[in-house]
Order: structure tokens, then C-alpha cells, then sequence
């Protein structure tokens, strides 16, 4: 079996009887400033460190560090029936409520979540006890950075299809080893792409145009990554990207060093007419697994076994068939429309009953 691992998440006892010790008291990061921060769209959103949370604004080509000073002892997993109705109730909203992405402390447990009330986008918090409160983000320690070369903010219609490729110049957002990486869409011939650079934010970006081949299509394409995780797969840091339609693709970290375009080994393809939503890894009864739910899939447990020696499709999978890494549907967990890992056998997830957002702790398949 090959050592899968994901980064930035594991703590070891000792570390983590630290971090409570010490959580009581959290200061700003270098590099902040106090402040207003003005979001103008709804992006994936990541913990880093101490505390500080990863907000990606599409609309603006802009990535936020937030610190929320989220401190304390570790809560428990949160659970509420109606999510959009308990969120109205507590913060006094009227009108329509738009849930966007959530992003849980791997520090404290905490769930935060980002929705569009009255035109605006705004992030809120849930604790162990499922209370809701707002992030005042009108004085807040923050820092940003924007994104080179982002797409142009206009709509283009093609063969029938309105979009505005600036809606997906982030698409989500890791944080590992001390630095943040970034997927989305630039502009240019090459456009779809994987962004490094550090943390606290710095000049020194890395910008690394990718391609894959894609099974379903039968063809070499610029597709835009849409959920990802960085791994270590054998020994060597990876990024383990799922795509639309849904290939499942391999980069090695090490070549995304903005030399020349990468293109990634495509070590599944799990089925058109469908796009992934989120991943998460862990580990049960000595097994690395991957969970990705879906748009129209449904929620995927994917075997990581072999998966540092998979070669990579190279032949076309049609009829929206299905190769390469083995996978099974967990039925169980329909309806999953976000989620984020809460500890070692757990995920927080937003999940579709019967036309109504929950907010639930799910085990982990």
C-alpha cells in the first residue's frame, strides 16, 4: 500500500496539548492589518494557521487571511435541522439566504460558513453547541492578496452558453507546508492553472498552467481544476485534483514550479455530466481513502491503493463509464452539498433533506 497523506491537517498529541494551552491567547499574524474586508463573492475557504481563516473571492481575483481569533478548547460536532432558518433566527435577517462554503478550525472544531443576505456576503461562525454568531468584518485583522492576470469580468456566450470565466478564477484553496495554493482560471491561451505562494502573503507567487488528458472527452484539455487536495503520495507531495466530468488527476508538487505547462496523470475517471464538489482524506481499518461528494454523483469513497504507481489513463472511457482508481457510492450520504473534515473519523457537511439545509457531523465511511 502506498503512505497517503494529507497536509497540513495532522497533529501530534503533544502539539495539539500546546495549541490548547497556549489558544486562550492569539495574536495577530505578521503581516495584518486592521480593517474593513469588503467580499464581492462567495469562494472556497481553508484554515491555515492560529486561527486564521482562507477566503477566496472570485469576483475580485482576491485571496483573504482572516484572523478570527477562534480560540479554546475543541467543540463538538454541530447539528441544526434548517442551517438557513437558525442562521435568519440568530442574526435577525429577513429576505432570501444564500449558503455558500464552510471551512471548519481544525484547532477548536468550529464551523464557519459564508452566505449572500441583502446583497452582501458575510461569514458566520457555529460552535460545538450549534450557536451562530457573525464575523464582524468590518474591523478585523486581515492581509490579501490578488491574483495575476485573472480572467476579464464579462459575460461571453458560446455555442449557446453564458459564463463569466472570472466567476472561476478561484475554484478552491489549500494551505500546506506554509504556503497557500490556488486553483482557477487565468487569462490567456492557458488558462487553467495552480497558484503558490506564501504565507503571511509575499511577492514570490508561482504560477503553473496544467492540462490533463481527459477519458470521458477522449482528448488533451485545459480544464479547470474544481476541488483538490494536497497529498503526500509515496514519499513525494502531491495535488490530487478532481475535475468536471469527473477525471481524478495526479500533479506532482515539485513540478509546479511555473517553468512549463504540467500535465497531470489522470489515475480515474468516476463519470460525465457531473462535478466535484469537495475531498477530504482519512484513514479507517488501515486504509487511506479519499471522500469527494458531488453534483450529480452522489458521495464516491476513493480507494488510494496503488494510486502512487497508477500510471494513468491514456484511452478513452466512453458512454460515462468509469476507470482507473476503484470507488464505491455511499449511499448513505446523499445530498451533500459541502463539507470539510472535523477530526480523525468525522466530517461537518451541509446537507439536502427533502429541499432543506442541515448542517450536519457525519461519520466518516
Amino acid at each position: 500500500m502506498p503512505t497517503v497523506l494529507p497536509f497540513g491537517r495532522a497533529l501530534s498529541a503533544c502539539c495539539f496539548a500546546v495549541l490548547l494551552a497556549t489558544s486562550a491567547v492569539i495574536a495577530a499574524p505578521t503581516g495584518m492589518t486592521l480593517g474593513p474586508v469588503e467580499l464581492q463573492s462567495v469562494g472556497p475557504m481553508t484554515f491555515a494557521t492560529s486561527g486564521v481563516l482562507l477566503v477566496g473571492d472570485p469576483k475580485a481575483a482576491t485571496v483573504y487571511a482572516i484572523a478570527t481569533e477562534d480560540a479554546g478548547t475543541r467543540a463538538s460536532g454541530p447539528s441544526i435541522a434548517d442551517l438557513q432558518g437558525a442562521i435568519k433566527s440568530s442574526l435577525g435577517l429577513d429576505g432570501d439566504l444564500e449558503i455558500g462554503e464552510l471551512a471548519v478550525n481544525p484547532d477548536t472544531g468550529n464551523v464557519f460558513l459564508s452566505i449572500v443576505a441583502g446583497g452582501q456576503v458575510h461569514l458566520v461562525k457555529v460552535d460545538g453547541q450549534s450557536e451562530i454568531t457573525k464575523v464582524n468584518l468590518d474591523k478585523v485583522h486581515h492581509a490579501s492578496k490578488a491574483l495575476p492576470n485573472p480572467p476579464e469580468d464579462k459575460d461571453v456566450t458560446r455555442r449557446g452558453r453564458t459564463r463569466n470565466a472570472r466567476d472561476s478564477s478561484i475554484t478552491d484553496v489549500a494551505f500546506f507546508e506554509g504556503k497557500v495554493m490556488v486553483t482557477g482560471l487565468s487569462a490567456g491561451d492557458s488558462p487553467s492553472r495552480v497558484i503558490e505562494f506564501p504565507f503571511p502573503f509575499a511577492e514570490n507567487t508561482v504560477t503553473t498552467s496544467v492540462d490533463i488528458f481527459h477519458a470521458a472527452h477522449g482528448r488533451v484539455e485545459d480544464a479547470t481544476i474544481q476541488t483538490f487536495l494536497p497529498m503526500v503520495v509515496d514519499g513525494e507531495p502531491s495535488l490530487l485534483a478532481g475535475f468536471t466530468c469527473t477525471p481524478l488527476v495526479r500533479f506532482p508538487v515539485n513540478a509546479l514550479d511555473g517553468s512549463e505547462k504540467v500535465r497531470g496523470t489522470t489515475v480515474a475517471e468516476l463519470g460525465n455530466r457531473n462535478q466535484p464538489l469537495d475531498m477530504v482524506v482519512y484513514e479507517k481499518n488501515g486504509k487511506t481513502s479519499i471522500l469527494m461528494n458531488n453534483s450529480a454523483r452522489g458521495m464516491m469513497k476513493i480507494s488510494t491503493e496503488g494510486i502512487g504507481e497508477n500510471q494513468g489513463l491514456s484511452e478513452p472511457v466512453r458512454g460515462g463509464g468509469t476507470a482507473g482508481q476503484e470507488f464505491e457510492t455511499i449511499e448513505s450520504l446523499s445530498g451533500v452539498k459541502q463539507m470539510d473534515k472535523f477530526d480523525a473519523s468525522h466530517a461537518v457537511a451541509i446537507v439536502d433533506v427533502k429541499g432543506t439545509l442541515a448542517l450536519q457531523t457525519i461519520e466518516l465511511p
